[in-house]
């Protein structure tokens, strides 16, 4: 997915200190492009948190009548630095990339697209879709992976229960299943989605080296969480973790939750309505980085010759073979950069 701001910020990026306690975090409404605009509900970055482990940026969406917001077109458009994860709960969407891959995006199977070096792709959901529902996910490339030959995955996603709840991890792997992702990461990530009926809870086991960010999509939900040093960490487990006190967070729909590292756990609690959240984590990403539109540099340097190029290249038809490529079989023009701030904005924390 782009980034389709018309004036999108620059952002230098740096691991954050760890709290004690979950922190909630608030989505603002982006319009995805067009004159009837898709809206996307954005929880990633934002000025009090840029990073979730190498998690980047979270775009959350749906469930949208097609009908009436267009659903999702998306030109051809760049990226360099990141890799993208694609996950839908319904809907579908046609990808095409300068690599040459032509896949579709549907529920219980996920596709992650490489950029490193760069590339270029575009997003359209397919004539079928009526309604249009996920999640458009960032990673961040660490300084010695950034730039690898861009490549594209698709893998099918199992499911596991873990006390009331379906766990299908697309990303990584959850402590205490068997099952990883399919799908090539270049730091230690995780994602997956938990579903949780009314009234139902689950343990869910975490990598305590980890943060890790839950965010709702049917909600509430109710989170408790132990530190490795809690002295309540058992009685978390077998008893009533919502009585742990200053561990606790109620999130609604759209909300996201983050957890610093040293937690081993995280207990899931699901009111009278169902619960679907999507969990992201990773360990601390301890590199600055600058992103800005749909690319993600160490420097504003490096990230205006990216546009430079981009502009060169696909939009002026000056190298069409050059960094970014070319994307076949796409019916339109591609999605020309905007325009670079006429100075230099100062790093955000």
């Amino acid at each position: 997915m782009s980034n389709l701001e018309r004036d999108p910020v620059e952002l230098r990026c740096h691991a954050e200190g760890a709290g004690a306690a979950i922190e909630v975090l608030r989505p603002r409404d982006v319009p995805l492009g067009g004159p009837r605009a898709m809206p996307v509900r954005r929880t990633l970055p934002q000025r009090g948190r840029t990073t979730i482990g190498a998690w980047c940026f979270a775009d959350h969406y749906g469930p949208d009548d097609v009908a009436e917001t267009g659903g999702m077109v998306v030109p051809p458009h760049p990226h360099t630095g990141l890799q993208t994860v694609s996950w839908l709960f319904q809907g579908e969407i046609e990808h095409r990339d300068s690599t040459g891959s032509h896949a579709l995006v549907r529920p219980g199977a996920v596709n992650l697209m490489t950029a490193g070096h760069g590339i270029s792709h575009s997003e359209v959901s397919t004539p079928a879709t009526t309604t249009l529902h996920g999640v458009q996910l960032w990673v961040a490339l660490p300084d010695g992976s950034r730039d690898v030959a861009p490549f594209f995955e698709h893998a099918e996603v199992g499911e596991a229960s873990v006390d009331d709840a379906v766990v299908r991890v697309f990303v990584g792997t959850l402590p205490g299943l068997d099952d990883e992702a399919a799908v090539t990461v270049f730091t230690p990530l995780v994602a997956a989605q938990i579903d949780l009926p009314a009234g139902g809870e689950a343990w869910i086991e975490l990598d305590a080296g980890f943060e890790h960010g839950i965010l709702v999509d049917r909600g509430p939900v109710h989170l408790a969480i132990a530190a490795t040093e809690d002295e309540d960490l058992e009685a978390m487990v077998g008893g009533d973790p919502l009585a742990v006190a200053g561990h606790t967070a109620t999130l609604e729909r759209a909300e996201l939750g983050y957890l610093p590292p040293r937690h081993e756990g995280v207990r899931l609690r699901a009111g009278a309505e169902p619960v679907r959240v999507v969990l992201l984590g990773g360990t601390p990403f301890g590199e600055e980085l600058v992103m800005w539109w749909n690319f993600i540099g160490r420097s504003h340097e490096e990230v205006a010759e990216f546009r430079r190029q981009w502009q060169a290249e696909v939009i002026g038809r000056d190298n069409p073979d050059g960094r970014f490529g070319t994307v076949a079989g796409y019916p339109g023009d591609s999605l020309p950069a905007p325009e670079l701030p006429t100075v230099r904005l100062k790093p955000r924390s």
